[in-house]
């Protein structure tokens, strides 16, 4: 037999007009936000665009207001990397971009780690003297950072000037580094301490697995910098081509190529397209670890 069970008929209260018109505001808020992020996106993104579609042009075209290339030239891509020493600075940009995160993230650790856990006698002290670095101007050591570099070792014409100092720390990054690792709790070191882990094996089996955000973030800051440096290897390579980085051969291809933009705007997508690779790929622990250094001081 069939057993037929009576439910009450749950009504539908109508929504207040005060629900209404905070869910229109709601709304409207959304649109707004949304529309002003799109409208940024496009803003920044049209540029990019435009150097990539200037890219694929052919001579005549690149020099008319056309925005669409009637042909896609991407035989100028090959005719950029034909450039006597094109790919030798992309090479030197590797080694110094790559050679140079590699370092400041070694040396940055350990000083960031002392200065975030450990108690001891000036620790502030020496906090500061590293904050005070970042408030002096680059221009203000050029000179004799170059006499010494150039008249004093003789390292002139390479990018040893360049990469050699990054094996002692950057003082960005370890403020960077530091502020990340103030937000690990204690307790897991305690507790670290307590299965007998020493300074050394905390640091390598508990800090650094929970430091992965911070540690990325100051990758990507240094990555980005020396890709971009063109101060730099102006200062110690412009002598010996076979030095130079992107950044700055870049500067010489424009010269040598002062009418031919499509060739120019392929070399400048050739140079901007690994950052936005890296970026595009590593975003996620860059913003979490930009964001995670603000949480505690």
């Amino acid at each position: 037999m069939t057993q037929v069970l009576d439910r009450p008929v749950e009504l539908k209260t109508p929504a207040s007009p005060a629900e209404r018109t905070a869910r229109r505001k709601a709304l409207l808020e959304w649109i707004a936000i949304h529309s002003l992020g799109i409208a940024a996106a496009l803003f920044f993104t049209l540029p990019f665009v435009f150097v990539f579609l200037t890219s694929l042009m052919s001579d005549d075209q690149a020099l008319s207001r056309d925005l669409i290339p009637h042909t896609w030239e991407w035989a100028n891509y090959r005719k950029v990397f034909d450039t006597p020493g094109f790919l030798t600075w992309w090479k030197n940009t590797l080694i110094y971009a790559g050679a140079g995160t590699v370092l400041v993230v070694l040396s940055s650790i350990p000083v960031a780690y002392a200065l975030a856990k450990f108690r001891f006698r000036g620790r502030n002290l020496s906090l500061m003297l590293v904050i005070s670095t970042m408030m002096l101007p680059p221009q203000v050591v050029v000179i004799p950072m170059y006499l010494f570099w150039a008249k004093q070792l003789d390292l002139s014409g390479t990018l040893w000037p360049l990469i050699i100092p990054l094996a002692f720390g950057d003082a960005f990054s370890i403020f960077l580094l530091r502020q990340f690792l103030m937000t690990i709790p204690n307790e897991y070191l305690d507790a670290a301490k307590v299965d007998g882990c020493g300074d050394l094996r905390t640091l390598l089996k508990v800090v650094l697995p929970m430091a992965k955000p911070g540690i990325a973030a100051v990758a990507l800051f240094q990555f980005f910098n020396a890709w971009n440096d063109y101060f730099g290897p102006q200062i110690y390579a412009s002598e010996n081509p076979a030095a130079w980085t992107l950044s700055y051969g870049l500067e010489s291809f424009k010269g040598a190529h002062h009418t031919d933009w499509n060739l120019t705007m392929a070399a400048t997508v050739l140079v901007m397209a690994p950052v936005i690779v890296v970026f595009f790929f590593a975003q996620k622990a860059f913003v979490e670890g930009v964001t995670l250094t603000g949480v505690k001081g």
